[in-house]
């Protein structure tokens, strides 16, 4: 007898879908077209960023179209259990990866704070590749369970594409989610305590450099007379200019009639018609606060980056994890459905989130995007 079962199709999150699956392409491919075209944004942390644009990549690609055909069925599994395995091993492994990315860059970024003498900024070393690579084996450590048939359980149903043993569930979730989030967190407090007090040591480094030019100003005015030089001019009396012009990375060109303060001390005093030029070690110490201060500037995105992540994920692994814990409690279909979705939009999130916090991700994507409001 032909059975009197239909299929409601899901119009909606199949639109939705394909809108996001375009979205997560074209976001994090011009990610890692920036990092790979730009040089200012060959940096370490970069590296890492791109590691995490290329899990979300992978998981538009491998994990997201099948997932959305399944949901476009009313989440009805209409293929082969093989191809199910293969979607549970790539959604495991990518979202794994996603956060062990995010991890591996607060150990990256609590080194850099930590021991700033011992770091390299610019090009990857041994540390990071192994912090990198680690990321992946991990990941894939963790998935290998259901490429190996954890999933093919006795009376399996073939209309639903799932996580089948519920132990592994647990293990999973605690190693992809509840283990590595509490160390990420305490990882960031440790960063942003050790950059607090790094600052208020520097304030103090520039208010030292003030009350210095103060001082020298006022030997210039007294020995002057007696040197038959004429007066220096200064353009702006030392004691109107305040701590925050005085810490900046960016040093305007001195010039003559100037009396000038840089970070951590006196530079020059100049007369007319002479003219003072820095050594190279002071050239070379403007440069690395330039690349010190933008470095700076671009750790301010990854706590956002990081609460993104924690925003969209912990609904997923708590439902998932108290149906696995409880397996006579009640979880209405839409709420999984639900919680799934807001999981994979954290993969379209990371650009954006790029783009309105980062600027030279910001004059990249522009390039490309040459109606990107003026506010981004």
């Amino acid at each position: 007898m032909p059975a009197n079962h239909t299929t409601n199709y899901n119009f909606p999150a199949l639109i939705f879908g394909i809108l996001l699956i375009i979205f997560i392409i074209c976001g994090n491919v011009l990610v890692c077209m920036s990092v790979y075209t730009e040089k200012a944004l060959k940096t370490t942390t970069n590296y890492f960023i791109v590691s995490l644009a290329v899990a979300d990549l992978l998981l538009a690609v491998l994990v997201l179209p099948l997932f959305v055909y399944a949901e476009f069925q009313d989440g009805v599994w209409s293929l082969n259990m093989t191809i199910c395995d293969g979607l549970m091993t790539m959604d495991v492994m990518l979202c794994t990866a996603s956060i062990f990315n995010l991890c591996a860059i607060s150990i990256d970024r609590f080194i850099a704070v930590s021991i700033p003498l011992n770091y390299n900024r610019k090009h990857v070393d041994q540390r990071q590749i192994v912090l990198l690579s680690a990321t992946w084996i991990l990941a894939l450590a963790v998935a290998s369970p259901v490429m190996f048939g954890i999933n093919n359980v006795p009376n399996r149903d073939h209309s639903e594409c799932k996580l089948e043993d519920n132990n592994y569930v647990i293990y999973s979730s605690v190693c992809s989610f509840f283990m590595p989030c509490p160390i990420m967190l305490l990882l960031y407090f440790g960063i942003f305590r050790g950059l607090r007090n790094w600052e208020e040591a520097r304030k103090a480094k520039l208010r030292s450099s003030m009350q210095a030019c103060k001082k020298l100003q006022e030997a210039a005015a007294s020995l002057q007379p007696l040197a038959g030089l004429p007066p220096p001019v200064i353009e702006k009396d030392l004691t109107d200019i305040t701590l925050k012009e005085l810490d900046r990375d960016q040093y305007p060109d001195d010039g003559p009639y100037q009396a000038n303060c840089k970070d951590g001390g006196v530079s020059m005093l100049a007369y007319p018609g002479e003219s003072y030029n820095e050594d190279q070690n002071q050239n070379r110490h403007r440069k690395g606060a330039k690349i010190n201060g933008r470095e700076r500037k671009a750790m301010r995105v990854l706590p956002v980056v990081v609460g993104a992540f924690l925003f969209c994920w912990t609904p997923f692994f708590v439902v998932h994890t108290m149906r696995a814990l409880c397996e006579d409690c009640e979880i209405p279909s839409y709420v999984t459905s639900i919680v799934t979705w807001l999981g994979y939009v954290n993969s379209a999130l990371n650009p954006i989130i790029y783009t309105v916090f980062n600027t030279e991700f910001r004059k990249f994507f522009r390039k490309f995007l040459p109606t990107l409001p003026n506010c981004c």
